[in-house]
């Protein structure tokens, strides 16, 4: 069985995961996808489950992680996370933060704290980093272009480590309410390693565009998915099915445009992860596999 409680993160994380002899959790679907986790809870309490069932961790790096652990502490558990064959992928610290700022501060604050994650990168060969563009048309009305011109300079400069890295960097919606201003950053930043993570629970909540403008407009920049689902109303972190996103017409889209990005649970509690897991296989929402060979049709 899958056993743990939820465990608040920042005021918005929590998860916890582990898999017994017993569980549901088909071993497939584990290998196909990420699985969102906080970097204390990984090291400090499920490092030992996710190497031996195979998880694939989204390793999620935050201010306090930074601040509270000696580097060798990333490298030791990057090190055990590729011994045992896993991938990896990163979340990039976000509160706070603005790459497009008007304030020059503000941004190199945040240039700042996006560098010390991708120097960390390293220990862990990450596929995709995923960052914040944390554009908001009601703070920076008037000043959209300005936030383009510095975002477009802000990510520019993390190139020559992505580079290094083979790593993309990968921009996610959060408060967009429509995807004109990312087509532009990811069209600005010109680069195969930059990339677009589509978060479909912040679409439900926080967008007036429907899904499949976002899917128009960015398909040519989808490297990731960030799958949860709320009411529409606030940021939930429910299973897919237990809120109002259309999963079943998200995956069918992806499917038919023989789209494969990176799949990444951001479900925040077991029993949240355990039926996230379920609708995925029941549902056949698995674009990262080939329908014919059954094998992963990830890329990267």
């Amino acid at each position: 069985m899958i056993e743990t409680n939820p465990v608040p993160f920042n005021g918005n994380f929590a998860i916890g995961v582990r898999i017994g002899k017993r569980g549901i959790v088909k071993r497939d679907v584990i290998a196909g996808i990420q699985v969102h986790m906080p970097f204390h809870f990984l090291r400090e309490t499920f490092l030992s489950t996710v190497l031996a069932e195979g998880i694939n961790p989204e390793v999620a790096i935050n201010h306090r992680h930074l601040e509270g652990y000696p580097r060798e502490a990333f490298r030791e558990v990057g090190l055990k996370l590729q011994e045992a064959g896993l991938r990896v992928t990163i979340h990039a610290p976000f509160l706070d933060l603005r790459p497009g700022a008007i304030d020059p501060k503000i941004r190199r604050v945040t240039a700042d704290r996006i560098a010390e994650v991708l120097d960390l990168a390293g220990f862990f060969s990450p596929s995709s980093i995923v960052c914040h563009a944390a554009f908001d048309e009601r703070y920076y009305l008037s000043g959209e272009e300005q936030w383009l011109h510095n975002s477009v300079e802000t990510f520019r400069a993390f190139l020559p480590r992505a580079e290094e890295l083979a790593c993309p960097i990968c921009v996610e919606n959060v408060y967009e309410t429509e995807p004109t201003m990312l087509r532009r950053l990811l069209d600005g930043v010109d680069s195969p390693f930059f990339r677009f993570c589509f978060d479909t629970g912040h679409c439900n909540v926080f967008s007036d565009a429907p899904m499949g403008s976002w899917i128009d407009v960015m398909s040519p920049y989808l490297g990731q998915l960030h799958i949860h689902d709320n009411q529409g109303v606030k940021d939930q972190h429910l299973p897919p099915g237990d809120g109002k996103f259309p999963f079943a017409d998200l995956f069918a889209v992806l499917k038919k445009r023989r789209l494969k990005p990176v799949i990444t649970l951001e479900t925040h509690s077991v029993e949240n992860f355990r039926r996230a897991v379920e609708r995925l296989d029941v549902f056949g929402w698995l674009p990262l596999y080939d329908e014919e060979s059954g094998s992963s049709g990830r890329q990267g």
